[in-house]
């Protein structure tokens, strides 16, 4: 180990100069979570059935068997990985038979998140993962990941690893070994607040955490021998007050167990801004510390769901270029009120201002497509009415169109798009409404689709390419006469431009 480089947080990066290995606590946590040995649980099982071997003695055998290949297999893949982090480079080592090494060039590195499962916390342990944007190159996973090094060693690879990726896209002609400048004091961009807990049970992903959780217990109560079940008898639904009584008991462990999942996935949220570098750190079972590079943030997205718009509520994402999970990681304030989202978003990039609304055609079109499955019911409910005097599928119908029409103004007035004098925005959705805010930077391409009614009626719909989240956005329905001026204020004059026109 040679001497350090001097790095914004004002801490050295000592380099390593040989391969290093994990903690060998790891193990355990590996032993236990049979991280290794589930691949081969499937397997086992078969063999134990055919044999025919029954009995409590068996089971027992079984996990013993099972807990020693776990111990086995958790040794031997600790022993035979490595990790390196160099100058220049990323270097994962790891296989038994078949030894595979991953290289990963500084530059080619997106962020890093350095998470502490319960379980890790327990063994004083992290998990750093190095987002490294190369998945689609080698087929398999945009991260390295190097997991179970002590927290003090998690730090020191993620402070050398982030220091080496700056120097390494340096302009040209800056000293790499020179000490890079000291940079602003942190800045706190965002805190999570308790009471926006409240949100959470209007928010599906986490109303999803306690039907999660009962769909587990109801499946580990199936899989008990059946002495050990409890015997208990349901409640008597026929019974209006027990109904009533059941369906209350029920919505309020929902909403509780929904708050609960937001805290333990929020707990403790602080965004900040530390030199070049926005800084999230979240979570209370699983504490994780994600980083991202501001030159790399390429826009952001205000998502905003059914409920969460009755409230004012919204959420943010960062559009980070070559981010892996980016709904995860790029997670910039998870959950909150309106005015505190489009304020952090406003700090990620320049509003472009108000959204203009698309034409009256495209209201047209979105109350056709939001009635037109109640009509083809109705119209097949009005053939089966007539001759056999069944009314249900009629019923259906009429409802289907009269909730249609609802349907049909809100994704109209969910559509929108801006242009300013260096981002744009569009907006569309209706259960989850998401406006995306872009730099101009971020384009690098856009692509035109009109259906045959769209022709007909005059509109189109344009998708910005971008290099980062989901890969486009699309200003659904425009009028298709403001197609070229919308993409040249959005991107430059390149996106309307003759090819005769075009450098090169």
């Amino acid at each position: 180990m040679t001497g350090g480089e001097a790095t914004d947080l004002g801490q050295a990066a000592p380099e390593v100069s040989a391969p290093r290995r994990t903690s060998p606590l790891i193990v355990l946590v590996h032993t236990v979570t049979f991280r290794q040995a589930r691949q081969v649980v499937p397997a086992a099982i078969p063999v134990v059935a055919a044999v025919g071997a029954d009995g409590a003695g068996v089971v027992v055998a079984l996990v013993v068997a099972v807990t020693a290949l776990s111990l086995l297999f958790a040794a031997l893949t600790w022993w035979r990985s490595t990790y390196l982090d160099t100058a220049s480079s990323v270097v994962l080592t790891r296989g038994l038979l078949a030894r595979s090494v991953r290289t990963v060039p500084n530059d080619r590195i997106r962020g890093v998140e350095v998470e502490a499962p319960a379980l890790h916390r327990l063994f004083g342990l992290v998990r750093v993962r190095i987002d490294a944007a190369a998945g689609t190159m080698t087929g398999g996973d945009e991260e390295v990941v190097v997991d179970g090094v002590p927290r003090a060693e998690g730090d020191r690879l993620r402070t050398s690893v982030l220091t080496h990726r700056r120097a390494a896209v340096a302009p040209a002609g800056t000293d790499p070994s020179a000490p890079l400048p000291e940079g602003p004091a942190e800045e706190e961009l965002a805190r999570f607040d308790r009471r926006w807990l409240l949100y959470a049970p209007l928010v599906a992903s986490y109303l999803a955490v306690p039907l999660a959780a009962v769909g587990a217990l109801s499946r580990l109560l199936q899989e008990l021998p059946r002495a050990l079940r409890p015997d208990l008898d349901g409640p008597d639904l026929t019974d209006v007050r027990v109904l009533v009584v059941t369906a209350v008991v029920a919505l309020l462990l929902l909403t509780l167990g929904a708050v609960a999942g937001a805290a333990v996935v929020n707990w403790g949220f602080r965004l900040v801004r530390r030199g070049g570098s926005l800084v999230a750190v979240r979570g209370l079972l699983t504490r994780r510390h994600t980083e991202l590079e501001v030159d790399r943030v390429r826009g952001g997205t205000l998502a905003e769901g059914l409920g969460m718009r009755l409230v004012r509520a919204a959420r943010v994402n960062a559009l980070v270029t070559g981010l892996g999970a980016a709904n995860r990681r790029g997670q910039l304030f998870p959950l909150g009120p309106r005015t505190e989202a489009v304020r952090l978003l406003g700090v990620l990039v320049d509003d472009p201002g108000p959204l203009a609304p698309h034409p009256p055609a495209a209201r047209r079109r979105a109350l056709v497509r939001a009635v037109g499955s109640g009509l083809l019911v109705t119209a097949a409910g009005t053939v089966l009415f007539l001759p056999t005097g069944f009314w249900g599928v009629l019923a259906a119908g009429v409802v289907l169109t009269v909730l249609g029409v609802p349907l049909g103004r809100g994704r109209y007035a969910s559509l929108g798009h801006a242009t300013g004098p260096r981002s744009f925005s569009v907006r569309s959705g209706l259960l989850v409404r998401e406006q995306a805010v872009l730099q101009r930077r971020a384009v690098v391409g856009w692509q035109v689709r009109q259906t045959l009614f769209q022709r007909r009626a005059g509109l189109a719909t344009v998708v910005a390419c971008v290099g980062a989240g989901s890969g486009g956005y699309a200003a659904v329905d425009m009028a298709a006469a403001d197609v070229a001026a919308f993409t040249e204020a959005a991107s430059g004059r390149w996106a309307t431009a003759p090819p005769a026109d075009l450098p090169g």
